[in-house]
């Protein structure tokens, strides 16, 4: 489904097979280097589904479509910059294929929200950071899983300084007045994702 979807909206831009499939070609090598254990093809899966539900209330959809294969196509653990790379990557992708730059910059202020998840006065933007945190309100075995999955990510990092920082991360989200800004998925998954997250940092 998902090198369908993507093929689906570049075919909006360019009819160039070779360079359809070479730049699906990069978006698959990306996100399934073997560092990779959380941010990979299921994550971007898992988002599309979680989109394909709310599609009828998204006003741009090709730009969210954009902004959820690009926004985690860097992702090196050791930088802080991994979205605003990944934002760069993707108007350069975009500009290749003469995609308009209002979309272009509506994709890379998208992927750009993705590293504090705020509130944004853009509804498709609150739309898509919210479906980006649905695995925080899986079932708890599924979140326990990811967590292992990203502490895998950071294994570079001795449990004295990723535990500080994973208590840093998951206490952002427990400060939020409410951690999904959209009707659905705060009625879908915040009660969950509070008690998951709970649970994780009294483990650390």
């Amino acid at each position: 489904m998902l090198k369908k979807t993507y093929i689906a909206l570049i075919l909006h831009y360019t009819t160039d097979t070779i360079q359809i499939e070479s730049l699906w070609h990069e978006i698959a090598t990306y996100y399934s280097h073997k560092k990779r254990h959380y941010h990979t093809l299921t994550h971007l899966e898992n988002l599309l589904r979680e989109l394909i539900g709310v599609k009828n209330d998204i006003t741009h959809w090709n730009t969210i479509l954009f902004s959820l294969f690009y926004h985690d196509i860097i992702y090196n653990p050791l930088k802080q910059n991994n979205e605003e790379k990944s934002a760069a990557l993707a108007e350069k992708r975009m500009k290749r294929i003469g995609v308009a730059q209002e979309v272009i910059t509506s994709c890379k202020k998208q992927i750009l929200a993705t590293k504090q998840h705020l509130q944004s006065p853009d509804n498709d933007t609150n739309y898509f950071t919210d479906a980006d945190l649905s695995i925080l309100g899986q079932n708890w075995n599924t979140y326990l899983e990811y967590s292992q999955n990203i502490r895998k990510e950071y294994a570079v990092y001795p449990d004295i300084i990723y535990k500080s920082g994973r208590k840093k991360v998951l206490q952002h989200f427990l400060q939020m007045e409410q951690i999904f800004k959209t009707e659905h998925f705060f009625q879908k998954f915040e009660k969950q994702a509070k008690e998951n997250l709970q649970k994780e940092l009294a483990m650390l």
